[in-house]
């Protein structure tokens, strides 16, 4: 049985990433977030022939429209995340991905790109009405916000952004060829024996071949190997015991799955492109947020895009690593959010 604290735990550190329905209510008098707050609309709209995104809304629906950006790629939103935004201020759109959470079909890569993940923020703007839209997103969720503001920066009235990933080579190799995992050599030893030809630097290539393989019982014990890498290096701490026994009661299937066949593919984006493109935000308000001891992106990335948006913020956080679970980061991404109010 999966005891609280460690429910508690995972749950706060992986709601962006995963389909996982339960996020507690606790509230400190020193925490920033907003009171719990119900979607007061959930709905499908669907895309392509293939898939169906699901989205929900929460908040004032005539207030400055705020669309979230989740992990992965293959996490996915969950209400718990309506606390960051001030109820009365802002319309809070939040949506899963294609092939993630409550998104149909389940974990499915066939027209699965990021050029696609972009038309479907466009299409859910339209859906709604929506003017421009401040844009707010982590880790991956900055690689689609950038990607967005960039493909229809008219939209775009502001954007905050956190753990910045730009999606270049040299990130994707620091990230699986040993960066990361230099902190972190236990599980990513682990995750290397899923490999079978480590001596080619495709480590992302070879994992997808085998979380698509035959064998189902291969597929689940790659998918927990690279859970528990991710979940290892995300936050400041997080215990080995801990993450185990997580590991033992969800299915991060489709989390492993659609992070790997984006990164197996540059994630669908030419070299460099969102870093040569940045121009394209100069009349956009842009934060940047990145923990200084974050593994998974390090601040280097996070002051390159600084160093190519004029105007831009950049906020390193002290004791912080990768996840919004790590309260500095969780504090720092809210006072960003409300200078948009």
């Amino acid at each position: 049985m999966l005891n609280k604290r460690t429910f508690i735990f995972f749950s706060l550190l992986l709601f962006t990433i995963t389909n996982i329905p339960f996020i507690p209510n606790a509230q400190t008098p020193t925490d920033p977030l907003y009171p719990v707050l119900k979607p007061y609309k959930t709905g499908y709209l669907e895309v392509s022939p293939v898939h169906s995104i699901f989205y929900q809304l929460g908040g004032n629906p005539k207030g400055k429209p705020v669309i979230y950006l989740h992990g992965g790629p293959g996490g996915s939103c969950s209400p718990f995340l309506f606390r960051y935004f001030n109820p009365e201020k802002f319309h809070i759109i939040l949506h899963d991905q294609r092939g993630a959470g409550k998104s149909k079909p389940y974990a499915e890569i066939k027209e699965n790109t990021t050029q696609s993940l972009v038309e479907d923020i466009e299409k859910l703007r339209k859906l709604l009405g929506l003017g421009k839209v401040l844009l707010v997103g982590g880790s991956w969720g900055s690689t689609l916000g950038l990607a967005y503001a960039e493909t229809y920066p008219q939209n775009v009235s502001g954007m905050v952004l956190r753990g910045i990933f730009t999606a270049t080579k040299e990130e994707i190799d620091f990230f699986y060829h040993g960066g990361t995992g230099a902190f972190f050599p236990q599980q990513y030893n682990h995750l290397v024996s899923f490999v079978d030809q480590p001596e080619k630097k495709n480590y992302p290539a070879q994992l997808l071949k085998k979380l698509l393989g035959q064998d189902p019982e291969t597929s689940k014990k790659t998918a927990q190997a690279w859970a528990g890498f991710e979940l290892k290096a995300a936050p400041l701490e997080a215990a080995d015991n801990e993450i185990k026994e997580f590991l033992d009661n969800y299915n991060l299937f489709a989390f492993a799955l659609i992070e790997n066949y984006y990164m197996a593919n540059n994630c669908f984006l030419q070299e460099g492109q969102l870093l040569k493109n940045a121009d394209r935000l100069k009349d956009i308000r842009v934060i940047l947020v990145n923990g200084r001891y974050d593994t998974i992106c390090p601040p280097t990335t996070a002051y390159k895009l600084h160093q190519k948006i004029p105007g831009s913020e950049l906020i390193i956080v002290e004791k912080a690593a990768h996840s919004e679970r790590d309260t500095p980061i969780r504090n720092t991404v809210i006072a960003s959010i409300k200078k948009f109010e």
